[in-house]
């Protein structure tokens, strides 16, 4: 991991290096070869990001000033605009995963997250998350997301580095995706 990574709560002078990552890794801006290293599908504009930011749902990673990673972590109140979303939220009654109750207040959306390809592989990914974790817990004991099951880069990182357990899986728009639940009071880091 290089020594000049800063790990930050983002700001909103730090909206337009989001939407430059974001923008590399959009998966409508992907070849169907770019696609096989992981994307990102949800786009996220200046007034959202005002918004996220603002609620401190926003988490980067940063080398010598340039942003290389972000965390989204905000409420299903926030992303209930977007309708894949709103479908998750129904299927909630149905999910179990440990002792929790999934619902839409002791939970919140996890992702998308993005890294600069040249910094994965190298333990950013539990370093980012865990700076989230600590920030997020005090809100929400519970995280829920959803991969793309052709998404294989994001969901090797989530079950594997970071220890996330799928819970389900469904349909929309005629793509198939994974959901996933993580305890928030675990941590991800050895030592944690």
């Amino acid at each position: 991991m290089p020594e000049n990574i800063q790990l930050e709560v983002a700001k909103l002078s730090d909206i337009n290096g989001v939407l430059d990552l974001q923008k590399l890794y959009l998966v409508s801006n992907l070849t169907e070869e770019e696609k096989k290293s992981g994307f990102v599908t949800t786009p996220f504009s200046v007034e959202q990001l005002t918004y996220v930011i603002n609620n401190e749902g926003l988490f980067i990673a940063k080398d010598n000033g340039k942003i290389i990673a972000y965390i989204f972590a905000e409420s299903w109140d926030f992303f209930s605009q977007y309708p894949i979303f709103e479908h998750m939220i129904s299927l909630f009654p149905k999910l179990n995963f440990l002792d929790f109750e999934i619902n839409s207040t002791s939970s919140f959306q996890y992702g998308p997250i993005c890294i600069d390809k040249k910094y994965r592989g190298k333990g950013l990914i539990n370093l980012l998350f865990e700076f989230m974790r600590i920030h997020v817990v005090k809100k929400y004991p519970l995280s829920l997301t959803f991969i793309n099951k052709t998404n294989i880069p994001s969901y090797k990182a989530h079950t594997e580095k970071l220890n996330w357990t799928v819970i389900g899986d469904f349909e929309f728009n005629t793509n198939n995706y994974f959901i996933l639940a993580y305890d928030m009071n675990e941590s991800t880091l050895p030592n944690g």
